[in-house]
């Protein structure tokens, strides 16, 4: 299978997309130190992701508040209901790990969320940056607390910004 990508610049930085041809797979922030690079076998093609391209940057122009792309992540079973239920917090709004463990069904596993939300392969768009601590305060995020906070600022939520 081919995997193609395509980077783009945005207020956060610059951003590495994958797909398949057929859903998106990855969407990095590739300044972090852990960041996917291209590798030799990928092939660059920007018009295979131009619609996520597009979204992206009207999402970042404020012109979008949420994501309408087929997407594939690749995880386990787990970590693709925590992925999908991040899809339903809606744009300005922000969520516990505890709460998002009790809306999937599995009240005592808020860490296992924790982790999952962290190895999230499709940042931005599965938007694992509305999930934040119990006490209301901003936890880790893999793009940043920085970033965190430019992007809840930006779908204007308006609650506790501290760490």
């Amino acid at each position: 299978m081919t995997i193609y990508f395509s980077t783009m610049d945005s207020p956060v930085g610059a951003l590495l997309l994958t797909g398949d041809g057929r859903s998106l797979t990855m969407l990095s922030m590739s300044d972090q130190d852990d960041a996917p690079r291209p590798q030799a076998d990928w092939q660059r093609d920007d018009e295979v992701l131009a619609e996520p391209r597009a979204q992206l940057s009207a999402y970042f122009a404020g012109e979008r508040h949420s994501f309408d792309l087929p997407l594939d992540p690749a995880g386990t079973d787990f970590q693709r209901r925590v992925w999908r239920a991040l899809r339903d917090i809606p744009c300005g709004a922000t969520e516990s790990y505890g709460a998002l463990a009790q809306r999937i069904e599995s009240p005592g596993a808020s860490r296992a969320v924790g982790l999952a939300n962290g190895r999230n392969p499709i940042a931005i768009i599965i938007p694992c940056h509305r999930v934040i601590g119990a006490n209301g305060r901003l936890t880790g995020y893999a793009g940043g607390l920085e970033r965190k906070r430019w992007l809840l600022t930006h779908e204007g939520y308006r609650g506790d910004m501290r760490q």
